[in-house]
């Protein structure tokens, strides 16, 4: 692969990226990482400003909520999209009760499970097999394949490098 753009005028000098250009690329970059629409995803903006503490921060907070990103971080599936699969397909429970909608809000003291169907698809075996470490603001049970949410996240507990100021100063415009 050539280290320049296609076409007549890509082998010039790399044009230096604007403000907005960058703050739309980490835009993007957050909305591809969690598998959100532009409306959802500003609706999730729009909600992070209204309520108390660092827009950005609460952002992130409500992103890492949704029943098909916390499925992914307790190890349930390899992927995000895998997540959002086995959540459409009715294979996770929330506080016992079948759940089939991604985007679903997990509150603190919610329990996320499987159901018996879903704990012996290979799928789930194979992404618990790689024994990806569980992050501290959720408890795991691997007995009943159950998980509690303890608190919402901290920035550092959030794995996402993405500068969420930016996203915040896009919106903010």
């Amino acid at each position: 692969k050539r280290p320049y753009r296609p076409g007549q005028h890509g082998p010039g000098r790399p044009q230096k990226l604007s403000e907005y250009g960058a703050q739309l690329l980490e835009k993007q970059k957050l909305r591809f990482i969690y598998g959100v629409m532009e409306r959802q995803f500003r609706r999730y903006f729009e909600q992070a400003q209204r309520s108390r503490g660092v827009t950005g921060e609460v952002l992130l907070q409500l992103l890492e909520q949704r029943l098909d990103t916390v499925v992914y971080r307790l190890g349930f599936a390899r992927t995000m999209a895998a997540a959002r699969q086995l959540v459409g397909h009715g294979h996770v429970t929330l506080n016992g009760r079948r759940v089939d909608i991604a985007s679903c809000q997990v509150k603190p003291g919610d329990v996320v499970g499987l159901t018996q169907k879903a704990r012996s698809l290979a799928v789930v075996r194979e992404s618990l097999d790689l024994r990806r470490p569980v992050p501290p603001y959720l408890s795991l049970d691997e007995t009943t394949m159950t998980s509690r949410l303890q608190r919402l996240p901290l920035r550092e507990e959030i794995p996402v490098d993405v500068d969420e100021s930016l996203v915040v100063e896009l919106y903010a415009r």
